[in-house]
C-alpha cells in the first residue's frame, strides 16, 4: 500500500437505525419460567454504491459504517489506497441504509466491469462475485512483519472481552480487534458478520493512520479464507482466530506469508503458518 491518508470528506446521517433493540422474552431455566427484557442485535441492509452504480447490500449491524465503506473498499480491491475515497455519504432510508462513495473514474471502470450487484448476506464471503477468477485473489507476499510473544497473544485475548460492548447486550455479533505488544488492544470494531467487523477495524486503522506492520489482529470468529484475504492485503502480518481456520486459509496464509494461529482461547493456541513471528519462552513437543 501507498500513502494510508484516509481523510475523506463526508456527510454521515446516521439516525434511526440502532445496533440493536429491547424485547421482552419468555425465559426458561429448567421448569422455571420469568419474563425478562433481552437485548437483540439488529441486522441492516446496508448498500454500498460507488460513482452512482449500485455495487453490493450487505446485512451489517449499522455502527461506523464509514470504516466499512473504506475498509471493504481496500480489501475487496476496489480502490488501492484509502486516499481514493474522494467522498462519503450516508443516508437513512425506510428499509435500510445507503451508502454513497466517490472514487476516482479509472478505479470506477474496473469496479463496473466486475458485474458484483448481488446480495451479501451476514456470513457470506462471495456473495456478488460472479466469476471464478474474483473469487480468490492472491495478495502480495508480506514483509517480514512484527514479532510478538505468547504471553502478548494470550493477554490480548483475555482482555477482548471488555472492548465488546454490543456483544455484552446482545450476546451474538462477532468483533475484530487490533492489538499492540505492550499496549493491548488499540482498536476494536463489533458487527453481526465476522467480514464486515474486519472491514470496520481496517477502515477504522486507516483513518487513524496506525501501521499496519505495528499490530497484531484477533477475531472471535473461525478464520475464513476471506479473513485471511482482507488481512493480508492491507498488510497485516499475523492473524489469530478464536475459532478453526479453513485449509484454504491455510494455504493462502502460507503463500502470502501471513503467521495464521487458530483455536487461539484461554492458555492455548495452534500455529498453523510462518510460526517464526509468535515467540514462546518456554516452548513444550508433545
Amino acid at each position: 500500500m501507498a500513502s494510508r491518508n484516509a481523510v475523506m470528506p463526508s456527510v454521515s446521517l446516521e439516525l434511526g437505525w440502532p445496533s440493536y433493540q429491547q424485547s421482552t422474552v419468555e425465559r426458561w431455566q429448567g421448569m422455571q419460567q420469568s419474563f425478562q427484557q433481552d437485548y437483540i442485535a439488529e441486522e441492516v441492509p446496508i448498500a454500498l454504491i460507488y460513482n452512482g452504480l449500485p455495487h453490493v447490500v450487505m446485512l451489517a449491524t449499522p455502527t461506523n459504517l464509514e470504516d466499512f465503506a473504506l475498509g471493504f473498499s481496500v480489501t475487496e480491491g476496489i480502490i488501492a489506497d484509502p486516499s481514493e475515497i474522494l467522498s462519503v455519504r450516508i443516508y437513512n432510508r425506510a428499509n435500510g441504509i445507503e451508502v454513497y462513495l466517490q472514487i476516482p473514474e479509472q478505479r470506477f471502470q474496473c469496479l463496473s466491469d466486475k458485474s458484483r450487484n448481488l446480495a451479501g448476506r451476514t456470513g457470506c464471503g462471495l456473495c456478488g462475485t460472479s466469476t471464478l477468477q474474483q473469487v480468490i485473489r492472491r495478495p502480495a507476499p508480506l514483509g517480514e512483519g512484527i514479532i510478538i510473544t505468547s504471553e502478548e497473544l494470550l493477554s490480548a485475548l483475555s482482555g477482548i472481552k471488555h472492548h465488546q460492548n454490543i456483544n455484552k447486550l446482545t450476546g451474538s455479533v462477532h468483533a475484530a480487534a487490533w492489538a499492540i505488544p505492550g499496549k493491548g488492544i488499540v482498536e476494536l470494531r463489533e458487527d453481526v458478520g465476522r467480514h464486515n467487523a474486519l472491514d470496520k477495524l481496517i477502515g477504522s486503522l486507516f483513518r487513524t493512520n496506525r501501521n499496519l506492520t505495528a499490530g497484531f489482529l484477533i477475531v472471535t470468529s473461525r478464520a475464513s479464507y476471506e479473513m485471511v484475504q482482507k488481512a493480508a492485503t492491507v498488510g497485516i502480518t499475523i492473524l489469530a482466530a478464536i475459532s478453526a481456520p479453513t485449509g484454504l486459509a491455510i494455504r493462502i496464509s502460507d503463500e502470502a506469508g501471513l503467521t495464521l494461529i487458530g483455536f487461539a482461547r484461554d492458555d492455548q493456541h495452534v500455529v498453523y503458518t510462518h510460526p517464526q513471528r509468535l515467540l514462546h519462552n518456554t516452548p513444550v513437543f508433545n
